[in-house]
């Protein structure tokens, strides 16, 4: 169902077209009701040319036409994206920033105090509906602002509601994590086409079996902890590389992941 609500999608990167698709795939917006920008006319003919979106080059024009302004430009730059937007941005616009490690009161510092802003961390998976989202809410927010952003980034995936301070964490786990799982899936294949399998048969294998996964720890409820139990056997295949993983500190390395990530995403905050 479509949220009527003219949304402008300002710094139309990747994020930004991962939000445009999920939303268009979801039906939860319409192409005229998306207007992105970018500071790249490539970019902007590749959105209009694949989406039939609005586009454009001026952040303001675009903010002030939208009921739902979402800040998807890099954080190294959202201080001076936000001063040219301080005079369309007020309150009566719903504002929804993705920038990693740039707080709700930053924004609220180059705009008013009485602005609505909903800091948000999707993750790259939105753009297929298999995302997860984090959302944490400004002071001024209402229920029907959390309505609104609850619409736009469940169209796209799972949403999470968690308090602000946690965000970075956020940033470092499902913001960056699908990196981490790309990596793990490029390496399950080599070690197919190490052992002799084909490369396309082997990532297809890779690829299925994280997936497959990942659904049973959503959909059993199960601790994955018991579910590696299952199926590693007394003696047996899965235990052996389970023991190559401990001592290659797969776990260990990839908990050291979020953690740098969560570092990162709090040092681009105070940049």
């Amino acid at each position: 169902m479509a949220l009527v609500k003219k949304i402008a999608i300002i710094g139309a990167g990747n994020m930004g077209e991962a939000l445009i698709a999920g939303m268009l795939a979801a039906k939860s917006a319409a192409p005229d009701e998306l207007h992105a920008t970018d500071i790249l006319t490539q970019r902007l003919d590749h959105l209009k040319a694949r989406y039939q979106v609005r586009v454009g080059m001026d952040n303001k024009a675009a903010a002030a036409w939208s009921d739902i302004t979402i800040l998807a430009v890099e954080p190294q730059v959202l201080d001076s994206v936000l001063d040219d937007l301080r005079s369309v941005l007020t309150e009566a616009k719903l504002i929804f920033s993705v920038a990693a490690g740039y707080p709700i009161r930053r924004i609220v510092a180059h705009l008013s105090p009485s602005v609505r802003v909903i800091r948000c961390m999707p993750n790259t998976p939105s753009e297929i509906q298999a995302g997860v989202s984090a959302i944490a809410l400004g002071g001024n927010v209402s229920r029907e602002d959390e309505r609104l952003a609850r619409a736009v980034f469940e169209s796209v995936g799972k949403v999470v509601l968690v308090d602000e301070r946690l965000m970075d964490a956020v940033t470092g786990l499902s913001g960056s994590g699908p990196a981490y799982i790309f990596l793990i899936i490029d390496a399950l294949a080599d070690g197919g086409v190490k052992m002799g399998l084909p490369r396309e048969a082997a990532l297809a294998l890779a690829a299925q079996t994280v997936l497959g996964a990942a659904r049973m720890v959503l959909e059993t409820g199960k601790h994955p902890g018991t579910l590696k139990d299952k199926v590693a056997s007394p003696g047996g295949t899965t235990i052996a590389g389970l023991h190559a993983l401990e001592q290659g500190r797969l776990r260990a390395s990839l908990i050291e992941a979020v953690e740098a990530a969560t570092k990162r995403s709090r040092e681009l905050g105070s940049e």
